[in-house]
């Protein structure tokens, strides 16, 4: 199968009082029709500037994109114009936003709030995109939804909010929804309530999903492949499974065993990773996780690995085969 969305070598720097920030360092990835991938990683890796660049979203200046293509349906959105790129986002590229207490206008009601994409990208009367609406803010489960489409963001709940989020990005039918830690505001059991929903949705409306987070425990249960960020880098992509089972980079073993697990037979302490990530004013010429990690050797001091092939679809970028501590190449 073709790849919808391919994204090579993306590149993107900030330029900030202290100097050139390289968020992204050369990012790529694909992702194909009705697939879910999994960004994860701890915050400040690069997981959202990487989404917003291919969206061109980034405030420029001072961000930048130096680098790469982002590929669908066979044009480069890193190239569009802007009159193009606002017929694709919302209409066939959707993105959920971080947090759904701050994203919505709060002057105006949502039932406007969520039309304005219909109007814009689909031509629909006023008529025509609020009975859409209602059937859209039905379909997320908001109660009553005909009646709620005047009320404004400070009348409904963090969940209900994040509902019509999702409610406003589906409108358009979009072939590709990007949800950037959609549930990081909410508690417990409305997390695995947006969880079902986003699984629901996705499978009756056959659409492609990138699920940026940095819970391993939600990617597992929603995605089908993870890529793992540090440092502006891809440091391990794999399927679900495989990556669960097998982890083969550092970072993602530190990240995988600071998670608690009721399938354990035996007790055993939640694993810490030492040190902080790199401030990243200079790109890194050395492995970035390097300065943090048990399994490094001379080499990881002096070059930065590239990703290696380490199972069937399944790459790290690690000079150490962390089972048995030799190197890779």
């Amino acid at each position: 199968m073709a790849d919808l969305l391919n994204v090579q070598g993306l590149e993107t720097q900030f330029r900030t009082r202290e100097g050139i920030v390289h968020a992204v360092n050369g990012v790529s990835f694909s992702l194909k029709e009705g697939e879910t991938l999994g960004i994860v990683g701890e915050s400040g890796c690069g997981k959202s500037v990487t989404v917003m660049s291919m969206l061109r979203l980034i405030p420029m200046p001072p961000g930048k994109v130096t680098a790469g293509t982002a590929m669908y349906q066979g044009k480069d959105l890193l190239k569009m114009s802007n009159e193009e790129m606002r017929q694709v986002r919302g209409a066939q590229i959707a993105m959920i936003f971080q947090d759904p207490m701050t994203s919505f206008n709060p002057v105006l009601t949502i039932g406007r709030q969520v039309a304005e994409p219909l109007e814009t990208h689909m031509g629909m009367s006023r008529k025509q995109a609020y009975a859409r609406v209602a059937e859209m803010l039905s379909l997320v489960g908001i109660p009553n939804a005909k009646e709620r489409l005047n009320d404004y963001p400070h009348q409904f709940s963090g969940g209900m909010r994040q509902r019509v989020m999702i409610a406003m990005a589906l409108t358009c039918n979009p072939q590709i929804l990007i949800a950037d830690e959609p549930t990081t505001a909410l508690d417990v059991t409305i997390q695995a309530q947006i969880v079902d929903l986003v699984k629901r949705l996705r499978d009756e409306l056959g659409m492609a999903i990138i699920w940026i987070t940095h819970d391993l425990g939600i990617v597992a249960g929603l995605a089908e492949r993870v890529n793992v960020m540090y440092a502006g880098y891809v440091i391990e992509t794999a399927q679900v499974k495989p990556l669960y089972a097998n982890p083969q980079h550092p970072y993602t073993i530190g990240l995988l065993g600071s998670l608690p697990r009721v399938d354990q037979r035996e007790r055993r302490r939640l694993i810490s990773i030492e040190g902080l990530p790199p401030v990243l004013y200079q790109k890194p010429t050395l492995c970035p996780f390097a300065p943090r990690c048990v399994y490094k050797v001379e080499r990881c001091m002096q070059e930065n690995p590239p990703l290696m092939q380490v199972g069937p679809d399944h790459f790290a970028a690690c000079w150490v085969d962390t089972a048995t501590g030799r190197m890779r190449a």
